[in-house]
């Protein structure tokens, strides 16, 4: 995980590596958990050629450098943000903010796998729209759009079911064409920040800006 800016962990011991080992949860756990504390300086170079400087500090329960160096981790959780983009996805556009209904450990697993069945059916559709536009990166496809023609397709009950003529775009597909996202964005430098829970514009007033 990466740690706040404020929490510094002291160090118990260092590493080979440049890591350290330290003790979390003074005050919280009865007995203190040892970490690896992960300490990376991240330049990001945009496309427009702004480069920006970065600290960087993970907390590992990996605590042996030689089976998991750091480098290699520090890379790892980078990738992980694109996991991280799919359940935000899951979360905010595709239940709005709302909580899992079921009141079982079954019901819940149910839900669960319904939802990221449902995601990888719009991202593979997605994916099959721009079997013709080799040009288009999958980046410029909208979810919400993915999800709203969805949505509409099945409430509706058309495009369901191909007509005569087959292919891979569909009725989804061509929706996701017609509305792409802009060819330049700003691009994603930091960690998404949690709405704050007490503000007028949160998940659930029905208030979004």
């Amino acid at each position: 995980m990466r740690s706040g800016a404020r929490r510094v962990p002291t160090p118990a011991g260092h590493l080979g590596d440049g890591s350290y080992i330290a003790r979390i949860g003074y005050g919280v756990l009865r007995v203190l958990l040892p970490v690896r504390v992960i300490e990376a300086t991240l330049t990001v170079t945009l496309a427009d050629g702004t480069v920006r400087t970065e600290q960087w500090r993970l907390i590992t329960n990996l605590l042996d450098p030689v089976r998991f160096p750091a480098a290699e981790l520090v890379d790892l959780y980078h990738r992980r943000w694109q996991a991280e983009t799919t359940y935000f996805s899951i979360k905010a556009t595709m239940l709005d903010g709302r909580v899992l209904r079921s009141r079982s450990i079954d019901g819940l697993d149910q839900e669960v796998y319904a939802l990221l069945t449902a995601y990888q059916a719009l991202i593979r559709a997605g994916d099959d729209a721009l079997t013709g536009r080799p040009e288009v990166p999958m980046e410029r496809i909208s979810f919400t759009v993915l999800l709203a023609a969805a949505t509409d397709t099945v409430t509706a009950g058309h495009g369901i079911f191909p007509g005569t003529l087959i292919d891979l775009v569909g009725t989804i597909g061509h929706a996701a064409l017609g509305d792409l996202l802009p060819a330049h964005r700003r691009q994603r430098v930091k960690a998404r920040t949690r709405k704050n829970p007490t503000s007028k514009y949160g998940p659930n007033t029905g208030q979004h800006p």
